[in-house]
């Protein structure tokens, strides 16, 4: 097996970065970041400004350190950071490649020239699409070749090719809502790849970066540029959109936004980690918006889908995997598809560098500790239900468990106690101990209610779900 590059390794440390931290995060800091070259125990990372060099200076070359050397055996004495371009991948790249003894850069090896081509068909990408793409904040990752439809995901898949059909006509807005790392950004910006072919005008942006966007505009009295960013596009993908609660200067602007983009008949599509009437502190005349077009649920994948995933992201990566492996890794992995890729890149990562051939007994051995940690992090525990009920309802923890009797605050804690119930089965004393000291009767009478709510109560069914999964989520 030929040994993997620098650029492999850093793919690798991404895979398991992006598991770690937000999407937001992830993006802003790791987008043009690259190994720069390990030698002499000292691992360089190419960072492309002063601001990046500073982040990754405090706050994760104790993380890169530690991923490096669990994917490569190879443990940096040291990690610098240089202030450096990152190289295009349409031009000659020198990169070091992996000894049997270390890390270490051949003078005598020739790196061919590397054509940028779409990693499921392998054909050429026009240039100017790619620069579109760029310029729309597109992952050229994402796009409905690379997407696997399933019984959990396809009305959403459904809905999303409606609105390639017919932009700003069939579904306007359509709003997305699941877990985390379900595939709602995904089919998000497969839409924006579709009708960026077609010539349209694209702009994807997380929540958080339309409000970044609005602050600055505002604090430099730019307000026209802002609006002509945001409301000269045929299309606008929001993502995350929850995070927009309680920001009530961002709602507003993106109230006028929306507004101005519907009307002239131009494509919304928004995601979020729950459904619309069950967002909490966003305005009453977004949610209605929001309801305004199709809104369609994404839920967890079962064991042949996330097969399928699987097996779809070995053939993007060129590192086929035996069935028994792929359900060895799909079976102990089902609430999370970044998870499923994670996995498959340790496996990569380490059959790479000890150059051996992938079987179950040695995914078995990589694996382990990674499941095991999975586990313990989606294990319910009375804290993590509470803060998830919290959460979700956007009220403080304190809140939660106080003695105020106001509606907004005691279906939540009604909920928060039948969840203590059956995730962890506690006893209703302990109940009643959890949730601010309250007398065991007192859950007796919530649990019951709960209960029999849920037989009729179809928006109560889905906030339970929507929490659970927030429960369940590595992130």
């Amino acid at each position: 097996m030929e040994q993997p590059s620098l650029k492999q390794i850093w793919q690798a440390i991404l895979g398991e970065a992006e598991l770690t931290m937000s999407k937001a995060n992830f993006t802003t800091w790791f987008k043009n970041s690259f190994i720069h070259g390990y030698e002499d125990d000292v691992l360089t990372i190419g960072v492309p400004n002063g601001f990046t060099r500073a982040w990754f200076e405090s706050k994760f070359s104790k993380e890169i350190s530690q991923i490096f050397h669990k994917i490569t055996g190879n443990k940096p004495q040291e990690v610098k950071y240089i202030i450096k371009l990152k190289p295009q991948e349409n031009t000659p790249i020198k990169e070091a490649f992996l000894s049997d003894d270390n890390l270490t850069t051949p003078a005598s090896v020739a790196e061919p020239t590397i054509k940028i081509t779409d990693k499921i068909t392998d054909k050429p990408v026009d240039s100017a699409y790619n620069q579109a793409c760029l310029a729309a904040g597109l992952n050229p990752r994402y796009n409905f070749d690379s997407f696997i439809v399933g019984k959990h995901n396809e009305l959403a898949h459904a809905a999303c090719w409606a609105a390639v059909r017919k932009p700003g006509e069939a579904y306007n807005p359509l709003f997305i809502y699941g877990g985390v790392g379900l595939g709602k950004t995904h089919l998000l910006q497969a839409i924006g790849h579709e009708l960026i072919k077609a010539g349209k005008k694209v702009l994807y942006v997380t929540s958080e970066k339309f409000t970044n966007d609005y602050v600055e505009a505002v604090y430099h009295g730019q307000a026209n540029s802002f609006k002509s960013l945001y409301r000269n596009v045929d299309l606008l993908l929001v993502d995350d959109i929850q995070f927009m609660a309680g920001k009530d200067g961002t709602q507003q602007e993106f109230f006028h936004t929306f507004d101005q983009l519907h009307r002239a008949n131009k494509q919304i599509v928004i995601t979020s980690d729950r459904p619309p009437r069950s967002m909490k502190a966003v305005e009453a005349r977004l949610i209605t918006r929001f309801e305004w077009g199709m809104v369609a649920d994404i839920s967890q994948p079962d064991l042949e889908t996330r097969i399928a995933i699987l097996n779809t992201k070995c053939q993007q990566k060129q590192f086929p995997l035996e069935p028994e492996i792929l359900e060895y890794i799909a079976t102990n992995i089902n609430n999370n598809v970044r998870e499923l890729e994670g996995a498959l890149n340790r496996i990569m990562g380490f059959c790479q560098f000890h150059n051996q051939q992938p079987s179950l007994t040695i995914t078995q051995q990589v694996l382990k500790d990674f499941f095991a940690s999975i586990q313990a992090n989606n294990l319910s525990t009375p804290q993590k239900i509470i803060e998830a009920v919290a959460n979700f309802y956007n009220i403080n923890v304190s809140d939660l468990l106080g003695s105020s009797r106001k509606r907004e605050l005691v279906g939540p804690r009604q909920i928060a106690m039948y969840l203590l119930r059956i995730k962890v089965n506690a006893s209703f004393p302990a109940i009643g101990q959890e949730m601010g000291g309250r007398d065991h009767t007192t859950a007796m009478h919530a649990c019951s209610k709960i209960e029999k709510d849920l037989l009729t109560d179809n928006k109560l069914k889905q906030d339970l779900e929507q929490i659970s999964q927030s429960i369940t989520s590595t992130y």
